[in-house]
């Protein structure tokens, strides 16, 4: 006669789920999903494509996300009907498919659990991220693009969208810098928590002595600002400069003053686009960019608290907050969590979610821990 008996572990589950609901506002969702169907469904929404699009991505974001709370609560429904069967059944096949899906859920509720962390001025809002090469020469340019393709390969494999909006080539290999931005919920919280240095140690293939090398990169996380945000930065403290696109060509890359460096001149912050055709196009997206910068360093002032969010990050020794040690073993350990992982080449090829997880977690820490 089969005992099989979970009743402890899926109460457990249903307590942590009880406590997300409650956080999340089961109630406010669907009164927000009504409002913005209301919305969606108005006749002239699309005269205005911006506002429309807010409108869409919004009620899509907020259905997903109701889609989700009621998808576990119906696992967790069918779980306890599984259990019974199984023990009615006498059925160990079936106590193993339970198993399996007391795990699973758990899984899922543990990332929705650190959603739920996610209540900051500005954690729901996209973020836009710049990879910049640090010490290391070559080794470090190569380093800043392979953090770059991880940061797109994890946004991609979460079906987000993200837009490489600048990017500046060094000579050798790799590149100086990289900027992104990732559209999706709570871009911004989730993403910010990957601010910092981080550094690579390995066998250099671009040095024929064949000794380790160790490089750095820094990686800054800005939240994108909506227009409603707008500050006033008039044109006399402003300095543009266009430019030549650089990088792997294209109809218009390479063949026109497409790019675009506005420099604020009161504060120094410097923001470059190249990556759209035109330079109407690359200069409204540096502004929308300079306008987060400023408006973060607004709030940093007002506070009294340097880069609070993007973080001073000088990408060089005695201030890493991740290791990616290819040589002469193989691990990635992020330093403020203790979380590791034994598997660089699957973290370099986007799964980040357990240090992203345990990055939340941390800043969200009782500050007397």
């Amino acid at each position: 006669m089969l005992d099989f008996d979970i009743s402890s572990q899926i109460s457990a589950l249903q307590a942590t789920f009880d406590d997300i609901r409650q956080v999340v506002g089961v109630d406010r969702l669907r009164a927000e999903i009504a409002e913005l169907s209301e919305q969606a469904g108005a006749p002239d929404l699309w005269d205005d494509p911006d506002a429309a699009q807010k409108v869409t991505s919004a009620l899509s974001h907020r259905q997903s996300e109701l889609a989700r709370i009621d998808g576990i609560e119906r696992r967790l429904d069918d779980l306890e009907v599984l259990v019974e069967l199984a023990n009615e059944a006498d059925d160990e096949e079936s106590a193993q498919e339970a198993r399996d899906e007391l795990a699973a859920i758990a899984k899922v509720l543990g990332a929705l659990e650190v959603q739920t962390l996610l209540n900051g001025e500005y954690d729901d809002r996209p973020a836009v991220v710049t990879i910049r090469a640090g010490a290391g020469g070559v080794d470090a340019a190569d380093f800043a693009e392979m953090l770059l393709r991880m940061y797109l390969r994890w946004a991609e494999q979460h079906k987000y969208s993200a837009k490489v909006l600048d990017t500046s080539y060094a000579e050798e290999a790799g590149i100086k810098s990289a900027t992104f931005q990732v559209d999706a919920p709570y871009a911004f919280g989730t993403l910010s928590v990957e601010a910092g240095t981080h550094r690579l140690v390995r066998m250099s293939p671009f040095n024929s002595a064949g000794k380790r090398q160790t490089s750095f990169a820094a990686v800054e996380v800005i939240p994108l600002m909506e227009e409603t945000d707008e500050i006033d930065i008039p044109d006399t403290d402003i300095r543009v400069d266009v430019y030549r696109s650089s990088g792997p060509g294209g109809q218009s890359v390479n063949t026109t003053d497409s790019a675009v460096r506005i420099t604020h001149l009161p504060t120094g912050t410097v923001v470059s686009m190249q990556n759209e055709k035109s330079q109407i196009q690359n200069r409204a997206a540096a502004m929308r960019v300079l306008q987060s910068r400023l408006l973060l360093l607004q709030r940093e002032q007002e506070a009294a608290v340097k880069k609070d969010l993007a973080g001073n990050i000088t990408a060089s020794w005695g201030d890493q907050m991740r290791s990616y040690v290819l040589a002469p073993y193989q691990m990635v350990k992020d330093l403020r969590t203790e979380h590791e992982v034994n598997n660089p080449s699957a973290v370099f090829d986007g799964d980040l979610d357990g240090f992203i997880s345990a990055g939340i977690r941390w800043r969200k820490r009782p500050q007397d821990d």
